[in-house]
Formats: structure tokens, sequence, C-alpha cells
């Protein structure tokens, strides 16, 4: 199977953190907990023209890092202006982004598509410090999450997750540890995993699997790797893409359906209901990935309905409010 760069559609920290919060990722407290918004920021902001973005992640400040699919760049927006520059230079169209998380101490943890790259980059200095090579010929490595002991990849052709230990102080170690997915897990023709997070109680994974059931949640044991499929009632996620937990509630972005569904999920996330659907008629432009600040959540439209981007294709950046619930964390 020859690679296209075209899109196709936990445990290091337990004895020291306890059960509950084996698997939570670092900073979601604050994440949860809403921020005020200065109401005179931009709901949506452009991106440079031709620059084909997937992910996105915000951390403590007010700035949306964005991974492009076409040089492998990240481009870092401030979100009180909507302007921005490219903080990380990529290495070309080979070595796209796809996912994109960002931690506590600077560092930009990115996922290659189907270059079956996983690369670390130091945003103080703009470089890619570490960069491991997984998977076969087939591999696609998707989105990524954070935990306190380990950084966790989707493969989105192959049956399994990818683990990369952080050491005390979050630092990435020196090899990645494969992890078959079994159980419940059906691996599809195409493109299945996709949007990875954890479970509200932090004991588990979530992943997204596009073809089982029709498109669901499957709930990950990070140590063995078995999946069960989370009962969601009727609710279904072919185009389930980027996933962002905020509490007990779960926003599942459904890209070519330019809509993102919100679930509300018991704390061991074996179970979900469907709160609402956010769409966004002519603002939504086949959406992938969410990231929160304050009462908005941001996406990033890939806009994979055009079928030959060009280098002057516009991207941009939109953003909606968040859904209240009265669930506790």
């Amino acid at each position: 199977m020859q690679r296209s760069f075209a899109r196709r559609d936990l445990f290091a920290a337990a004895a020291a953190l306890g059960g509950a919060a084996l698997l939570a990722p670092p900073g979601s407290a604050a994440a949860a907990a809403p921020r005020p918004t200065a109401r005179t920021w931009p709901a949506a902001f452009a991106l440079p023209d031709g620059f084909r973005p997937e992910g996105i992640a915000i951390g403590s400040e007010p700035y949306a890092y964005i991974g492009s699919i076409a040089r492998g760049d990240v481009y870092r927006a401030s979100l009180a202006t909507g302007r921005g520059t490219v903080v990380v230079q990529g290495l070309g169209p080979e070595h796209p982004v796809i996912g994109i998380k960002l931690d506590g101490r600077g560092r930009l943890f990115l996922s290659g598509g189907v270059s079956g790259e996983i690369r670390i980059a130091d945003l103080r200095t703009g470089k890619v410090t570490k960069t491991f090579t997984v998977g076969t010929d087939l591999t696609m490595v998707n989105d990524v999450i954070l935990t306190p002991g380990a950084a966790w990849f989707t493969d989105s052709f192959e049956p399994q997750l990818y683990k990369l230990p952080l050491g005390r102080h979050g630092e990435p170690g020196d090899r990645v540890e494969t992890v078959p997915l079994s159980g419940d897990w059906v691996q599809g023709p195409a493109l299945t995993a996709n949007g990875i997070t954890t479970t509200p109680d932090g004991r588990a994974l979530l992943v997204v699997n596009s073809f089982a059931g029709g498109g669901g949640l499957m709930r990950v044991d990070p140590r063995t790797g078995v999946a069960r499929a989370v009962d969601l009632g009727p609710a279904r996620l072919p185009n389930g893409d980027g996933l962002l937990l905020l509490g007990r509630t779960l926003y599942v972005v459904q890209n070519r359906q330019n809509a993102m569904d919100v679930l509300l999920l018991d704390r061991a996330g074996t179970k979900g209901t469907a709160l609402t659907r956010i769409t966004a008629p002519g603002t939504f432009r086949v959406p992938t990935t969410a990231a929160a600040y304050g009462d908005r959540i941001y996406l990033p439209n890939a806009r994979f309905d055009v079928t030959a981007p060009t280098p002057e294709t516009d991207y941009d950046v939109v953003s909606v409010a968040r859904v209240r619930t009265h669930a506790r964390p």
C-alpha cells in the first residue's frame, strides 16, 4: 500500500497518583474550569493560505497551536487578536502534522500521519528535538493525548496505539512502545482509529472507532490494550475525529458532517448520553479537532471537501460556545 499524504476518511506515575488519577491529562482540571474570554476577541481567524490545518492545541495561555498537513509547520495564533506566526518550521509535505498536544513545559507532541513519525518540538527554540518512526508502511499516526506518565498516539490504519513514556518532569523517553488493540476492537478497511482522550476518572483511554457498530467509542485498558465498546445508545460516530473532554462532557468532532456532538459520560467512561449537536452552517467547513479556552471551543476547518487544495486555498479557525451542564467532574 503506497503512502498518501492526503487524509483518508499510562501508567508510569500510577503509584504516586493513585488509582483514580492514573490517566488524567496534565492540566485537565484547569482546562475544565472556565475562565472569562474577552467579548472583543474574534470568533474566527484566518490561517495562512494553503496551510491545510488538522490538529489544534491550547494551553493555559490564550494561544492556539495548529499543525499543518501541507508542510508540517506549527502555527501559533493569539486568541485575542487572531494574528499569528509559524513557530516550528516543518520538514515538507512528506512530514505532515496531524495531531498536536502542548504540555506545560513548552513541548509540542506531534503526530506525523502517514510519515509514521512521532515528533517532539521545543517552543523555546522552534526545533524538533526528538523523532521516532513507528509502525509499518501502512501506518498513519493520527492523534495524541498526554497523561502524567505517557503520550499516547492512535494509528488509523493498524489496530494499535503507540505509548511514549514520560519522565518525572514530562521529558519524553528514548523509545516508543506499541500496544496492540484487542477485545471489541474491529479494524475497518480504511481509516478506523482517530481521536483519543482519557475517561473522566482517568483510568482508561477513549478512542474513536469510525467502523465498529457504525462508528463509536472504545474504552481501552492501557495496560493490556483490551478495548470495550462504550454504550452510546442510538448515537453513532461514523465521522468521529477529534475528542475534547471537559469534566464528564465529551465533545466529538464529526468532520464531514460539519457538526460536533456533545455527550455526557459516566465517570468510568463506559456509557455516554447524547446532550446536543452543535452545527454552524457557513462556519464549519469540515472541522477536525477541538480545543477549549474560557467559554469558547476552537476548531480548525480542514476543508477535506476540497479535492485539490492549492497554495491559495483559504483556511481558518472558528469558535463556538461551550455547552453548560450541571454534571460534576
